[in-house]
């Protein structure tokens, strides 16, 4: 594969294609099921999957089929097949959901507003991850225009990833004839430490989450009448949650949620935390004076990748401030997202939770853990030595340094029921998730050079997979 015509290629379609169409696609407010109940009546989800298979259609990819699969009243998905000169499979994979809106965002950017600047494309879900499709469609039209072969590829996007991925399962199920079995899985759904070289993700944590709701009266009374007599529903959530996590240093307390760390993820760690130092925790927006859990780079690493963490995203229950009145309030519920080690069973992790929270109810109070989520996380098998050269390469080819890895705190519960379903395969997770970016948060945006270099990358492990497959 020739490097210089590869850029040249990758840089005129993200330009004149790419970007046009991610711009159109952060209008559109699909966000995940889990957030829009009504999702099916708004359309917007349907206006998403028909922008991305008019685009893939419009393509220069020879063979090339495009179908959207509906099973039910289930999130669609786009599933794209491209014949190859040999007998294996690669899987790429993507998704289109969105997470809501989220409050913060600076005054002249918004979730649905599309903002190029500085070569960042700011709005919701252009970086997490609807760029997934655009570049891995362009990494394979890249080897086509340069008259190279490839494995056969499945392009395979899915609408409800940023609700746990709660339908994928039967699609796979589903499609498991048509999708073969695939010896390297390619996801452009993660993050990366910098914007500077190629990071590779070697591991994901997992999640479980739900609304602990506390009850101790059928109605609100006067808080002079009954404070000291009534217990605060909020005072006996945060003992239940003290149940959970220990309030001084955030560590968990629940057996089913904690896991030992490989030696060889330990190892990765101490070298990232080289490279990263103390941008670890300084690209986070801190407020001035607040500081990280710890100033280890190290151990803020492991804290985020192999250590479970619990974050409340949500509460009920609570008026809003200036309509606070002097109110002994009968309900308290929070939701709880907590994130697991890659090696945690969620399904296990869940029920100890629940059994948790709700055994033992202080006062006797009224207390229901409702699971909502969950995804168990995923440890990367060892790299075989042609995809170890082929990162590095691609790194040093288009970026200019060498390839990096990391584990990643998020959640992609695909990866794990893929690496269940085909042990033998390998996995290229990756993605431009990098400082700053904010994905779920306010100012989400899109790094265009991180985006258009890793597109290259994609093509260039495509290229020396078909050699390696091949015999070549």
């Amino acid at each position: 594969m020739e490097t210089a015509e590869t850029r040249r290629f990758v840089e005129h379609t993200w330009e004149g294609s790419i970007l046009p169409q991610l711009v159109e696609y952060i209008r559109i407010p699909n966000k995940s099921p889990l957030f829009d109940a009504a999702w099916r009546e708004h359309g917007y989800m349907d206006q998403a999957v028909k922008l991305a298979e008019d685009w893939c259609l419009a393509q220069p990819v020879r063979g090339m089929t495009v179908e959207v699969v509906r099973l039910g009243d289930r999130t669609p998905v786009l599933f794209i097949e491209i014949p190859g000169e040999s007998d294996e499979s690669v899987l790429l994979y993507g998704h289109l959901d969105k997470q809501p809106e989220m409050s913060g965002w600076r005054e002249d950017l918004g979730p649905w507003t599309p903002v190029m600047e500085d070569e960042r494309l700011y709005g919701r879900g252009g970086a997490d991850d609807g760029y997934a499709l655009f570049a891995s469609l362009t990494a394979v039209a890249a080897l086509q225009a340069q008259g190279l072969p490839h494995a056969r590829c499945v392009i395979l996007i899915e609408c409800c990833e940023e609700s746990g991925s709660i339908d994928l399962p039967d699609y796979v199920a589903a499609l498991k004839t048509r999708i073969g079995n695939p010896r390297l899985v390619i996801c452009l759904d993660s993050g990366c430490g910098n914007y500077e070289q190629l990071w590779c993700t070697t591991s994901l944590r997992g999640l479980v989450g739900g609304n602990l709701i506390v009850e101790t009266l059928t109605e609100g009374v006067h808080s002079g009448d009954a404070s000291g007599i009534v217990p605060s529903s909020f005072r006996v959530l945060r003992g239940l949650l003290s149940r959970l996590e220990t309030e001084a240093t955030g560590e968990i307390l629940l057996p089913e949620a904690l896991a030992e760390i490989p030696p060889e993820r330990l190892r990765q760690a101490e070298r990232a935390a080289e490279v990263l130092g103390e941008t670890t925790h300084a690209r986070f927006p801190f407020q001035p004076g607040a500081q990280p859990m710890s100033r280890d780079p190290v151990a803020l690493i492991l804290n985020r990748t192999w250590r479970a963490a619990l974050s409340i995203t949500g509460a009920d229950g609570l008026p809003p401030l200036t309509s606070a009145g002097n109110v002994t309030r009968p309900r308290t519920a929070v939701k709880l997202s907590l994130r697991l080690p890659p090696t945690c069973d969620a399904e296990i992790a869940s029920e100890g939770l629940q059994r948790l929270l709700e055994h033992d109810p202080p006062y006797g109070a009224r207390i229901r853990f409702e699971p909502e989520q969950g995804a168990t996380g995923w440890n990367a098998p060892p790299l075989s030595p042609w995809l170890a050269h082929s990162l590095e390469q691609a790194s040093q080819s288009y970026f200019g340094r060498p390839a990096a890895y990391l584990g990643e705190g998020g959640s992609i519960p695909f990866i794990g029921m893929l690496a269940a379903s085909f042990p033998e395969a390998q996995f290229l997770v990756t993605g431009v998730l990098g400082p700053r970016s904010n994905a779920h948060g306010p100012n989400e945006f899109l790094h265009i050079p991180t985006a258009k270099r890793l597109t290259c990358c994609v093509a260039q492990v495509l290229d020396e997979h078909f050699q390696h497959s091949s015999g070549v």
